[in-house]
């Protein structure tokens, strides 16, 4: 058991906890707050959104003692928040809810729309909305009911500073080092709609590797080219090029030194990433072999990603090779819950072929398949990967 102290609504609460207890059924079980719902328990319904020191987070994804020292507030808390009761009757008005299971997390996120966005208009609301599922209303009443909430708020004067958010994680304590923030967006720029890239990882050096390295999630890939090794490996020299294998993926600035700016555009389900920083490459022309370090935060969420690809290239003949790749990744943030997870394995395997497929053709000049594709639909992979099992189970059976 761990000692866990917070403050939920504004309430002092310690209790004793299993240290691997979610906030979303410690606030259910141990403290009666069920307007917390939990729906599909990965955090991708947005359900159990609930406020972490102010900042909307899944509460299903989040363990209890991780928010050790922070401020909670559930939709209980809101009892008598004039934005949230102005919210509440435009929600009924325009018919923003049906069977209700969703509601809790949509409030919460409308609210914390209002407070911080008071101007947006119904393309960023339902960019905002992208994280918060609903299977009955299509939508529409929602964002019809945020909009009259926000006409009716802004006419009434009601105005609410948002919280304010530390930098890093929803719910993370202030950093053990300094840091430099001298390249982080003022906050008039903050303010306006996210229309460009994200700064890339301040402080690159300072990224602590040896935790990626111990903890980071494993994948091991390898693959097969029809080409010598040396042309292979004057190919991978050119990391701009090898970007361009690789579906969602590009490098957004040129190599200066051994280090590039990038990005990397992953849609799953509702959830749209853009996840914008740095890539750091060192090779071993003896070896044949080399190593990319990548950091990088999603600028529609608090998510970010560390991770550290070594590759090596190793001949098979006299025209072809075989590449090596192994991936330690760590993901924080709303992607964070299939870090573990069989999907992104499956994702990976067709990852490696569409790459495959791509370096094979630039190789051998000819056009890469499908391009550009900018986006990477993990889910669209991940249903491939599904009926790709299936199919192998089917013709396991008839033909045994």
């Amino acid at each position: 058991m761990k000692a866990l102290s917070l403050v939920i609504n504004g309430r002092p609460v310690k209790a004793e906890v299993p240290p691997r207890l979610n906030l979303a059924d410690f606030l259910r079980e141990h403290q009666a707050l069920t307007a917390t719902h939990v729906g599909c328990e990965h955090g991708v319904c947005g359900a159990c959104t609930v406020l972490i020191d102010g900042a909307p987070a899944r509460s299903c994804i989040t363990f209890a003692v991780a928010a050790n020292g922070a401020e909670i507030t559930t939709l209980e808390g809101f009892e008598g928040d004039p934005v949230m009761d102005v919210l509440r009757e435009a929600f009924a008005d325009n018919h923003g809810l049906q069977c209700g299971f969703c509601t809790p997390g949509m409030l919460m996120t409308a609210r914390d729309i209002l407070t911080r966005l008071p101007d947006a208009d119904e393309k960023r609301i339902r960019l905002e909305l992208s994280g918060n599922l609903c299977r009955c209303t299509g939508y529409v009443g929602i964002v019809k009911a945020i909009q009259s909430a926000q006409a009716a708020v802004n006419k009434a004067g009601i105005t609410q500073k948002p919280a304010s958010r530390a930098i890093g994680p929803v719910g993370s304590h202030p950093p053990a080092t300094a840091q430099d923030y001298a390249r982080r967006p003022t906050a008039e720029s903050a303010a306006r709609p996210v229309t460009t890239a994200a700064s890339p990882a301040e402080n690159f050096d300072a990224i602590d590797w040896q935790t990626v390295a111990r903890d980071g999630v494993e994948l091991r890939q390898s693959f097969s080219v029809s080409f010598p090794r040396d042309q292979v490996w004057r190919f991978f020299a050119d990391l701009d090029q090898v970007a361009r294998c690789m579906p969602g993926a590009r490098l957004t600035g040129p190599m200066q030194g051994n280090r590039a700016e990038g990005e990397v555009n992953v849609k799953l389900g509702p959830i749209v990433s853009a996840f914008r920083g740095t890539l750091d490459a060192a090779r071993d022309d003896g070896r044949f072999a080399g190593t990319v370090r990548g950091a990088g935060r999603d600028s529609k969420s608090p998510s970010s990603a560390r991770a550290i690809l070594a590759y090596a290239v190793q001949p098979t003949a006299a025209a072809a090779s075989q590449v090596d790749v192994s991936v330690k990744f760590l993901l924080t943030g709303a992607l964070a819950q299939f870090s573990r997870s069989g999907l992104v394995r499956d994702v990976a395997d067709h990852l490696t072929r569409a790459f495959a497929q791509n370096l094979e053709a630039r190789l051998s000049g000819r056009p890469v398949a499908a391009e550009p594709v900018e986006t990477l639909d993990a889910a669209a992979m991940a249903r491939t990967a599904l009926w790709s099992r299936v199919s192998r189970f089917f013709r396991k059976l008839w033909n045994g």
